[in-house]
């Protein structure tokens, strides 16, 4: 199995066999979370006028996304498990459209398959990359922005290649560099957009046993929950 790193939405088109698209601050962690609240589908966009029009046809559906870190207008959230985990989404379609972690599940067409992973489902990830054993897996840290390198999408990258080699990554020192360099905006009082319930929300390794796999629907990404027992 080759592993091979890359980052931002260029590293989306140029993943091949199994992408694993890393944003851990916060799509893919809110993604979680959102089947853990009993969410029965999410669906991806990088359009915000996609997901205006879908909600206009299908009254019913949740908008959940961000840009800039901000929550959209007209939206019910923003990118925030914090926001979300204490809410029954029960029964309830999504539609979701962030900065960085969704671009890249639409830019990651020359892939085999596609993931969307974060700390949160790291374990189960990498078992089922283990399981399926591909030719080559790519790792794209999509950063902050989808163009500023993120210590938390690289660290997750290096953190599902140790699991993939059989090794027992040490969580701790990789919260401790997170914490004190592109994580530092979560415990900034004046940065609103973002809560430091969402650090500690974000920073724990295997907390859901889902691979998520971006499957493309009309215009938009399914991204289908599977459990796995890494």
């Amino acid at each position: 199995m080759k592993i091979q790193y890359l980052q931002f939405t260029e590293g989306a088109e140029r993943a091949r066999g199994i992408a694993v698209i890393i944003d851990v601050f916060r799509a893919f962690s809110t993604s979680c979370y959102l089947y853990g609240q009993g969410a029965q589908n999410i669906l991806v966009t990088d359009s915000v006028e996609d997901a205006y029009r879908y909600k206009t046809d299908h009254p019913d559906t949740l908008l959940i996304g961000e840009r800039n870190e901000q929550m959209i207008d007209g939206f019910d959230y923003g990118n925030s498990p914090s926001a979300i985990i204490k809410k029954d989404f029960r029964n309830t379609t999504v539609i979701l459209t962030t900065s960085a972690g969704t671009k890249g599940l639409v830019k990651a067409s020359g892939a085999d398959k596609v993931l969307a992973a974060g700390f949160v489902n790291a374990p189960a990830t990498a078992a089922f990359l283990s399981y399926q054993n591909p030719e080559t897996v790519s790792l794209v840290a999509m950063g902050y922005n989808a163009v500023i390198p993120a210590d938390e999408d690289r660290l997750c990258a290096e953190y599902i290649s140790a699991l993939l080699k059989g090794k027992n990554p040490d969580f701790q020192p990789m919260k401790e560099v997170i914490r004190n360099g592109t994580g530092a905006r979560f415990f900034d009082p004046e940065n609103r957009n973002s809560p430091e319930e969402d650090f500690s929300l974000c920073l724990q390794p295997g907390r859901f046993p889902y691979v998520l796999e971006a499957i493309p629907w009309r215009n938009f990404i399914y991204l289908k929950k599977t459990e796995i027992n890494p």
